[in-house]
């Protein structure tokens, strides 16, 4: 029996988030949207003026009994840069801040944990929101999947390409 759980990442672009976390075992599905803001269902153009309060996150269903949040959050943190403030690379705006939204008390502890010891490898403070899931809303149907859907897109050619190396050539997947 599979044990799913769920976790929220917003680490940037949510295409790079889910083109990054789709190549591991024991992810059972992903899903782009925002959260962390304001506005009920709001759409891409809302969350990309800023007004919403909401940032672009990725929610990832996953078999713990296979891949554990600790593997995930190591994940995460190698994917972005969790020191910097409304930005990911030339993506600029609140829309783009790092966070974690947990659904349990126990999720809570295991994150606060994991950043605390994570600080250490960096020698600016870790900036990620850690709080407790509100509302998700999942991203307009387009956006799924889009790395896959459209790998000589310019965006994923210079960002997403280089980025998804990246994290395959560090957790040695082929």
């Amino acid at each position: 029996m599979v044990k799913t759980e769920t976790v929220i990442l917003g680490g940037g672009c949510f295409w790079c988030t889910e083109a990054v976390f789709r190549m591991f075992k024991g992810i059972i599905s992903t899903t782009p949207g925002y959260a962390g803001g304001n506005k009920s269902n709001p759409t891409y153009e809302q969350v990309c003026s800023g007004n919403t309060g909401h940032a672009e996150v990725l929610k990832v269903e996953y078999d713990a009994d296979t891949i554990s949040l600790d593997k995930i959050l190591e994940i995460f943190f190698s994917m972005h840069d969790p020191t910097s403030a409304d930005r990911q690379g030339a993506d600029v705006g609140s829309q783009y801040r790092s966070m974690i939204l947990y659904e349990s008390e126990k999720q809570k502890y295991l994150i606060q944990k994991f950043v605390k010891i994570e600080q250490k490898k960096f020698s600016r403070s870790i900036i990620t929101e850690v709080k407790k899931l509100s509302a998700f809303y999942p991203a307009e149907d387009h956006h799924k999947d889009y790395y896959a859907k459209n790998p000589l897109q310019p965006y994923c050619l210079l960002v997403i390409a280089p980025k998804v190396r990246k994290i395959r050539k560090e957790f040695c997947i082929k």
